[in-house]
């Protein structure tokens, strides 16, 4: 094992590594977090069928995707199929009738199949569908074809969303609704039209129910410490993918139900100005600067840190200087964050900084306004500041109302406040000490009765407090 690869090794395996007070769930609290019954998802259901009236919605199951050959990708349930249901199978498809006591909640499965069961691992079969995820009425997937017409036909709309990459189960609702049209007016029922239920699931996932709370806030704790031990082991000689390996390591070692909640971006030296920046392939060097943007998966729930930090233990004064830029935005991001503040606000706070941060650093030359109202601060900063949070990474949610005004934040938002400055490393009209410098502070955020809760600043922004964690 190298020096560099060992001291990784050490950071990971340290359960000492001193997170911030209340950072680590105590096993108990975890064991609770992921306890769930079907009652959470019957509650959302119920929900769901209000809003929806007499029509009729129909939910599919993720597909199975190969990575090569027959190799498959780890399955991941779609989100909304299983906010909806807790069903983590593929090959399922849930229907959810309003008008129909016998079909309120009808699931069709995989039945079980002690043959492939010995392959890929045990299924719930009809029954399992009943009894543990508290279908009203279950069947095999085989009988889905007969038995969707007859679900369907009583609804006044087809709840279904189109899939941007099509097939078969897009092509059976369409030839479905399509078949009512010609029967309707002699029957006198059938759907009349499709309607996407994102509109409706968008804005009940926005909000976080006090159980997802829980799974988030332990999500944060993790990336926490990840975060923390990153810092300690990211020294010169160690290669991004190290660090890569040591954040997978300590998700995964915390439970089954954990993991990473997207691939992480380890970007050193000028690599950190790339935003999604996924190879993490280079070896960290002396003097450079190591952008982490990594989050924790638990039960499902997201988490999604930035930190930056020096390999060599030190800020240089100018990477100080343009980090201190991207703190201030960060602050002043999180401080727009609260109950009836447009989501936009959030942005906006945090660009103004960074703007009048670009011409403190000589980076452009001109008015705020100006450079504001000609967009040229992209040049440094291309992205927005937010994004939702929730069972998704980017989650579910609208930014704007059906006016094109900006949402206002509710208590149970919960969002990333992301700022940065990007200078490439042949930016040749800017100050020469600048060049390769890439920083980005990020934060997940939760919105509160009275204002807001930074549910990660378990790991320290300030600059002096990032210089003693490294040296340790």
């Amino acid at each position: 094992m190298s020096e560099a690869t060992d001291a990784a090794a050490t950071a990971a395996a340290d359960p000492s590594a001193e997170p911030a007070e209340g950072a680590v769930a105590s096993a108990e609290a975890a064991d609770t977090v992921r306890s769930r019954g079907p009652e959470e998802f019957r509650a959302r259901r119920e929900r769901f069928l209000e809003s929806i009236g007499d029509g009729v919605a129909v939910l599919a199951a993720a597909p199975e995707l190969l990575k090569s050959r027959d190799t498959e990708i780890i399955y991941r349930q779609n989100s909304d199929f299983f906010y909806l249901t807790g069903f983590l199978e593929p090959g399922a498809v849930a229907v959810l009738t309003p008008h129909d006591a016998e079909h309120r909640f009808t699931l069709f499965v995989r039945p079980r199949d002690p043959e492939r069961e010995t392959w890929s691992g045990k299924r719930a079969g009809v029954e399992g569908a009943r009894q543990r995820f508290g279908a009203d009425a279950a069947y095999p997937i085989g009988e889905l074809d007969d038995r969707l017409k007859a679900l369907v036909e009583q609804g006044d709309a087809l709840w279904y969303a189109i899939q941007a990459e099509g097939g078969a189960m897009d092509a059976r609702m369409l030839k479905l609704l399509a078949g009512f049209r010609g029967t309707r007016p002699r029957a006198g029922k059938g759907p009349w039209d499709l309607r996407d239920p994102s509109r409706l699931l968008d804005r009940m996932r926005v909000v976080k129910e006090p159980g997802e709370l829980a799974r988030m806030r332990e999500a944060a704790d993790l990336a926490v410490r990840g975060h923390l031990a990153a810092m300690r082991a990211g020294r010169p000689g160690v290669g991004e993918w190290e660090i890569q390996a040591l954040l997978d390591q300590t998700f995964r070692a915390h439970s089954a139900t954990s993991g990473t909640s997207f691939p992480a971006i380890v970007g050193s030296g000028a690599n950190a100005t790339i935003l999604h920046y996924v190879t993490n392939e280079r070896r960290i060097e002396e003097g450079d600067l190591v952008l982490v943007d990594a989050g924790a998966e638990v039960g499902f729930y997201c988490s999604d840190i930035t930190r930056v930090f020096p390999a060599s233990g030190r800020f240089t004064p100018p990477q100080r200087a343009v980090y201190e830029v991207v703190r201030r935005a960060l602050e002043a991001g999180i401080a727009a964050v609260r109950p009836g503040a447009p989501a936009q606000a959030i942005h906006l706070a945090a660009r103004a900084e960074l703007v009048q941060g670009m011409i403190d650093l000589k980076l452009l030359e001109g008015e705020p306004e100006t450079l504001i109202e000609e967009g040229k601060f992209k040049r440094f900063y291309p992205h927005n500041t937010s994004h939702w949070l929730g069972l998704d990474v980017h989650d579910a949610g609208p930014y704007r109302d059906p006016d094109g005004e900006p949402v206002p934040l509710l208590p149970g938002m919960v969002l990333t406040v992301e700022p940065g400055l990007y200078i490439a490393e042949d930016a040749e009209d800017v100050p020469a000490e600048l060049r390769g410098i890439g920083i980005r502070l990020e934060d997940d955020v939760l919105v509160t009765e009275d204002g807001h809760e930074v549910l990660t600043r378990g790991v320290p922004i300030d600059p002096d407090e990032i210089e003693r964690i490294c040296a340790r």
